[in-house]
């Protein structure tokens, strides 16, 4: 199977037996013009990076020197691109498993600046229906670094035609706020987990993410960005806007970042700069009442004021 998928502005090819399925999340990012892709039809245009995907019965061992090991992620760098647009940047390979399972389920290799091979192990194909374990095949938040884009971890809302961005650690409550604000304001949430963050026509937008959390909810929508919102758990509501310089790490601490990568690390670090330095982050210690979002409601409105 050859299906075209875009993400952002961001369209890749992905190549894979019938045996593996994408998850219906990551179905909805399929390209609308690409329809007949796999067959010879369908106006698609040109594609930035191909994925080619193939199942074995073991993995094969990276080569390359080790360049960050976590329980569920091993990285090496296996190699230098000299193509015409790698820019001598490194080639990367990582073997991907999940927390709690000592066995890997895929190994993925750049072949080139536009290109990669990923290897699933035989036996955990039925797995790949869940959206993080395959959106994690494809290293996607290599590909939108140098695109200037960022994945945050967030519940995305769109509230009068401008996104809020509830952002905190797991469990904190971002379900439970934008729920409130569906509640109480008519919001709509466009994605409960994940939101890519880009420009557009020199704004700042939140994009659709295939990653949604247990809220199930995933659209694949663009909507400007109005403000971030930085949660924590309070027994009284009170919203403050932070100074960039108390946003940063904030913010930093909820978006994907490949520490290893020295280059990317900086780059990330200069593109949260950025987006600081136009959109507002606020704070919100909020309790589970109509009383958070009225709270919420009023920063908000005097950011205008």
């Amino acid at each position: 199977m050859d299906r075209i998928f875009q993400i952002g502005d961001f369209r890749f090819r992905i190549s894979y037996p019938e045996e593996v399925a994408p998850p219906d999340n990551f179905m909805k990012f399929e390209c609308g013009d690409c329809a007949g892709a796999d067959n010879g039809q369908g106006d698609c245009g040109s594609v930035e990076y191909v994925y080619n995907i193939e199942v074995a019965d073991s993995l094969p061992v990276p080569e390359g020197k080790v360049i960050a090991r976590r329980p569920d992620l091993v990285v090496f760098q296996n190699g230098t691109d000299q193509s015409a647009d790698g820019g001598g940047l490194g080639l990367e390979s990582r073997l991907i498993g999940v927390k709690g399972n000592p066995n890997f389920y895929a190994c993925y290799r750049e072949t080139s600046a536009d290109s990669a091979e990923i290897t699933l192990a035989g036996d955990r194909i039925r797995e790949l229906n869940i959206d993080p374990m395959f959106t994690s095949l494809l290293a996607l938040e290599r590909r939108f670094v140098k695109r200037d884009q960022m994945i945050l971890h967030c519940a995305y809302v769109e509230y009068q035609g401008e996104a809020i961005l509830f952002s905190a650690p797991s469990e904190t409550g971002k379900t439970t706020q934008a729920n409130l604000w569906e509640k109480y304001r008519g919001s709509r949430t466009v994605n409960g987990d994940r939101s890519l963050l880009g420009k557009a026509g020199g704004r700042w937008t939140a994009q659709g993410w295939p990653v949604c959390g247990t809220s199930e909810v995933c659209n694949n929508e663009s909507v400007p960005i109005g403000a971030v919102v930085m949660l924590s758990q309070e027994p009284e509501n009170r919203a403050e806007r932070l100074t960039p310089g108390h946003a940063f790490p904030l913010l930093y601490s909820q978006i994907t970042v490949n520490k290893w990568n020295m280059q990317d690390h900086l780059h990330t670090i200069d593109l949260i700069e950025e987006f600081l330095g136009s959109v507002p982050v606020l704070h919100l210690g909020c309790t589970i009442s109509e009383e958070a979002v009225r709270c919420l409601e009023k920063a908000l409105q005097n950011l205008d004021a």
